[in-house]
Formats: structure tokens, C-alpha cells, sequence
């Protein structure tokens, strides 16, 4: 009689902690201008991304993140959007994935996501969230300095766990830069409160807007990033806790349709999100299960001192944290042997994927298919 191998438990020690903190680059950037620009409640914001969290850390068991989904947002903060618009087009996303995953339309998609397709994504990721590190980090270059190399002296570290010592370094520079923020800090107060039910706030122009202008350019980035990439990512890191396409969007469409009610923002999978989690220590869900409860705890209790908390973390430790993400997601694409064409494939995959997603992932399954079929040779 065969016996089948113990699931993979999630843990709660000191590098779940500390890889918990992973994502925070990508996380902090986007609610702070959902709250400053488009004028979302912190409450639901932070309370559906927390619940989201703990959800995905308790069903898949490995550091699966929980990330702003990326054109919506910087749509949304640049185009002057009305929050009820961005509640619309995250109930239609998570229609779409819902769909795309239940009905096995995914599939055939997936399938055409060849190695070096994929390598390329995961690759072009990669690299934008190293320049996006590299941006953020020049605005307090001594800090970030002083940060990066902390980092790297203790990034395999067990006992010291690099992220605890980059959060050290940024209370102690934001203090530094801004000696107010400790007399406000002390002024903060417990109020609990719980959100607003959305709905009845959104109307079909709502729906018709959010549709147009942020469900539909999403899809291909989710694609790509949150579906394709974060499926790869996982399978390769655990390939004890596999999953699927057809799940990971199932997973986002669920999410989108519950979170939106509360006034939570659209949310996915992002690939860049393990690799931050990873980076500084994650190995399990339980990275997940930390910071959703930690979001949790903030949104319920302390959701009108949001502002102040997120001034703990300087714009340059921020970089740091996106660089080392970004580096580790890029260094995963170190399998994709020696082949030629293979290799061309993913760099050119790369470099469009710096731009869009959706092209990328066209002109990647074109180009590796011509190769393929020697309609073209390099």
C-alpha cells in the first residue's frame, strides 16, 4: 500500500516573518496612492488585501502573493478615476478569470507558454522591478547604500534575517529625515471600524467605464505575470505544492468578485511578489498568513493612521527591498540551457516584457513557433 507524503505545513518562525515583509516594495507604493489620489478608504482597502492574503497563504502553503494589480492602478491613479469605477472593473476581472479558469479556457493558452516564453516573462519582470528598485534607491543614495549592503552581508544569514535589519535602518532614516513622525506616532489612536458595503455605491456607467478602461488593458499583464509566471515560479521553488493555471485564475476571479464589495482594489498573483517573499526567507505560507494579519490588524483598528505608518518605510528602502526581488526573480531563468534560439527567444520575450506583458507573450509564442518550424533562422 502506497503512503502518500504529509502535506507541507506552514510555519511561523522568525524567516517567515522576515520574508513576510518581502513584497512590501510593490504592496506600499500602491495603497498609498489608491489612498492619496483616487481616494479609496483605507479600511477596505487594507482589510480585503489582508483577508486575501491569509486566504492564499492557507490554501497554497508556499509564499503565493497577493499583489495591487498593476495597469488598473496606474491607470486608475493617472486618469482621475472615481472609486466606484475601480470597484466596477474588479468585479468584471474577477468575472473574467473566474470564467477563463471554471470553463478550461486557460488551457490552451497556457500551453502555448513555452519554456523560453516563459523564461522571458519571468525574466523582463525581473529587470523592471530592478529598475524600478534602481529609481526609487537614487532618491536617498547614502541610505540606500548603507541599506544594500546590510542586505548582502546578511542575505543568507539564519539567525539575522536581512529584512528585519532593512526595516531597522528605515525606521531609524525616516525618523532621522523627519524627527515629527515620533510625536505623531505616539498620537496615534485605536478606533475600530468595519467597511462599507460597495455596491450599492457602483452604477452600470460605473461598470461600463471600469470595463473599458481598466479590466480589459489588465488582462494580458495578468496573463503573463499572474498566471503564467506565478504558476512557473511556484512549480519550480516547490515542486512539492504545484498548481495549476486553471486554479491560480479561479483563485483571482474569486478574489476580485468578494473584495470589491467591501472596497477592496483588484488584486492578483504577481510573480514578483514570491520572489520578494523568497528572497528574504519565505518558504511557506505562513509569510502570507504574518502580513495578512498584520494588514488585518491595521485596517480594523488603525485604518485612520495609515499615512503615518507607511512613512516608516523610505522610498529608498523600498528599491532595495523591489531590487533584491526583482534580482531573485530574474535569476530563476538560469535553466534555459544552451540553446540558440532558446536564448533568443527569452531575451526578446524580456524586452518586451518590460513594456507589455500582452505583447510580449504574442510575440514571444510567435517568434519561438517560427523557430521551431524553421520559417526563420538566427
Amino acid at each position: 500500500m502506497e503512503v502518500s507524503a504529509p502535506k507541507t505545513r506552514n510555519r511561523y518562525d522568525r524567516m517567515e516573518w522576515a520574508g513576510a515583509f518581502g513584497d512590501l516594495g510593490t504592496l506600499i507604493p500602491f495603497v498609498v496612492a489608491y489612498i492619496t489620489i483616487v481616494k479609496v478608504d483605507p479600511l477596505g482597502l487594507l482589510l480585503m488585501f489582508g483577508i486575501a492574503k491569509i486566504a492564499s497563504g492557507l490554501y497554497y502553503r508556499t509564499p503565493f502573493p497577493i499583489q495591487p494589480m498593476k495597469a488598473i492602478g496606474a491607470a486608475a491613479i493617472a486618469g482621475g478615476i472615481s472609486p466606484a469605477a475601480l470597484f466596477a472593473s474588479g468585479l468584471t476581472t474577477g468575472l473574467f478569470w473566474l470564467l477563463a479558469g471554471a470553463t478550461g479556457a486557460i488551457r490552451p493558452i497556457a500551453k502555448l507558454a513555452t519554456k523560453p516564453v516563459v523564461r522571458g516573462i519571468v525574466l523582463g519582470l525581473g529587470l523592471s522591478f530592478m529598475l524600478e528598485g534602481v529609481h526609487r534607491m537614487i532618491s536617498a543614495p547614502l541610505l540606500a547604500g548603507i541599506a544594500l549592503v546590510a542586505t548582502y552581508l546578511l542575505l543568507t544569514n539564519p539567525k539575522i534575517p536581512a529584512m528585519f535589519v532593512l526595516l531597522l535602518i528605515g525606521g531609524g532614516a525616516a525618523v532621522i529625515m523627519d524627527p515629527k513622525l515620533l510625536s505623531e506616532l505616539a498620537q496615534v489612536h485605536i478606533g475600530f471600524k468595519l467597511p462599507a458595503f460597495s455596491l450599492s455605491a457602483m452604477t452600470w456607467n460605473d461598470v461600463i467605464t471600469g470595463t473599458l478602461l481598466f479590466t480589459l488593458p489588465q488582462i494580458p499583464l495578468t496573463l503573463g505575470n499572474a498566471v503564467i509566471a506565478i504558476t512557473a515560479e511556484n512549480n519550480e521553488l516547490f515542486p512539492d505544492r504545484k498548481v495549476t493555471e486553471k486554479k491560480v485564475a479561479i483563485s483571482q476571479g474569486i478574489m476580485n468578485l468578494i473584495a470589491p464589495l467591501f472596497g477592496g482594489v483588484p488584486m492578483c498573483h504577481g510573480a514578483g511578489g514570491m520572489a520578494g517573499h523568497v528572497r528574504f526567507g519565505a518558504k511557506t505560507g505562513g509569510a502570507l498568513v504574518i502580513l495578512g494579519s498584520l494588514v488585518v490588524l491595521v485596517a480594523l483598528f488603525f485604518s485612520d493612521s495609515v499615512a503615518i505608518f507607511f512613512r516608516i518605510f523610505p522610498n529608498a528602502i523600498l528599491g532595495v527591498i523591489l531590487f533584491f526581488a526583482g534580482s531573485e526573480l530574474a535569476i530563476g531563468v538560469r535553466d534555459i540551457g544552451d540553446k540558440k534560439s532558446d536564448f533568443y527567444v527569452m531575451l526578446i520575450v524580456a524586452a518586451f516584457a518590460m513594456w507589455n506583458m500582452g505583447a510580449a507573450f504574442l510575440i514571444g509564442v510567435i517568434l519561438d513557433s517560427s523557430l521551431r518550424r524553421d520559417w526563420i533562422k538566427i
